[in-house]
């Protein structure tokens, strides 16, 4: 049962996750809750657990105790098979080392999450290849790169197909881990503005990892991790 408020879109409690083999958790945050809407930016070093709270809070990784619920639904609860349904509906995730299908062209790759979800096949405005041809016209993607494989396409150019494949389709929250890390400034700042944009639009939660201090001014909210993670106390 859905036991979080609707405003609240994230929520952990008591949370420990140790990685198989360790005897000291990489993660021990006892409380943290971030609201519906809500643009927060991530920071800390390397090495602190930020992807894996990423991992947490998408339900790849299970935590070892305690409570993690994304948008009412404690995860834990779930099955696998159904984690993955749930991750698909409503979580657009851009992921450090892109994720994209190799053999797949770029427009492929953009619609795909629209593919395994029909919740957000529905949500999208116009024709899925439209929504992404919008998409990654935004991005500063030539329109002669849509049909080539992705593979073909350079680094900074796969970080953008990658932005636009989670941007698709509206999912309720958007989490980007260290999403112009590959990105020169012009099309970093095109990358903001769409990221940006399209949260504002349909009223997403923005989960941020950056270590570019240069994009806290942008965001709600800041955590470090080191702050709210008591093993960083250690």
């Amino acid at each position: 049962m859905n036991k979080t408020n609707d405003h609240c879109v994230v929520s952990l409690d008591n949370v420990i996750f140790t990685w198989p083999g360790n005897e000291s958790p990489t993660i021990d945050i006892p409380s943290l809750t971030i609201k519906r809407g809500e643009h927060l930016f991530i920071k800390g070093p390397s090495g602190c657990g930020k992807s894996t709270l990423l991992g947490l809070l998408t339900g790849i990784n299970s935590a070892t105790s305690g409570n993690v619920s994304i948008l009412g639904q404690e995860l834990s609860k779930l099955t696998a098979t159904r984690r993955d349904k749930f991750r698909a509906d409503n979580i657009g995730y851009i992921f450090q080392q892109f994720n994209l299908l190799p053999y797949l062209s770029v427009i492929e790759n953009v619609t795909l999450p629209c593919r395994f979800s029909s919740l957000r096949r529905q949500q999208s405005e116009n024709d899925l290849n439209q929504q992404a041809k919008e998409l990654l016209s935004r991005l500063h993607i030539s329109p002669h790169l849509l049909g080539r494989p992705v593979v073909e396409l350079s680094i900074g150019q796969q970080q953008r197909v990658a932005a636009a494949r989670a941007l698709i389709g509206r999912p309720q929250v958007i989490i980007a881990d260290e999403p112009t890390s590959s990105l020169d400034h012009d099309n970093r700042t095109a990358f903001i503005e769409v990221l940006l944009e399209q949260v504002n639009k349909v009223g997403s939660t923005l989960l941020f990892v950056s270590h570019d201090p240069t994009l806290e001014t942008l965001f709600d909210r800041t955590i470090n991790l080191t702050e709210v993670n008591k093993v960083g106390e250690m």
